[in-house]
């Protein structure tokens, strides 16, 4: 028996992929932030740089960890191009960081994302980002 995925089906595996990304980067969980990519995942984002595969994105992502509360808010996720096997999104983020005089936004930017449905999962194949405000 085939069973073919729906709209419905696709963008809340997608969301729910950016969501345990987003949990783990904000909790400084390096393993937890990888194991959303696949095995051959790319994450370009600016002032992080470019970084494919495994090893290479657990290094990048070991020296992000957070030395203060952080949470990106990321919003506005779009499924754009679905199949069973692939999907691309583009979601807005914002990245908000407590300081001394409380919550204060950092970065607003965009993600634009290709998945892979493997082993199950989505996960991300190529995760990249530009911000439109950076302070």
């Amino acid at each position: 028996m085939s069973t073919r995925s729906t709209y419905t089906d696709v963008a809340e595996g997608v969301r729910a992929v950016i969501a345990a990304y987003t949990q783990a980067l904000d909790d400084g969980r390096a393993d937890d932030v990888v194991a959303t990519f696949c095995p051959d995942g790319i994450c370009a984002i600016p002032g992080m740089g470019t970084h494919v595969g495994h090893d290479a994105l657990r290094e990048a992502y070991q020296r992000l960890k957070p030395r203060r509360p952080q949470r990106h808010l990321v919003v506005n996720t779009l499924v754009t191009e679905w199949s069973d096997r692939e999907a691309t999104a583009v979601s807005d983020v914002i990245f908000i960081l407590q300081g001394d005089a409380g919550w204060a936004i950092q970065v607003v930017g965009r993600y634009h994302d290709t998945l892979h449905h493997t082993d199950g999962a989505w996960r991300f194949h190529r995760r990249e980002a530009e911000f439109v405000d950076a302070r």
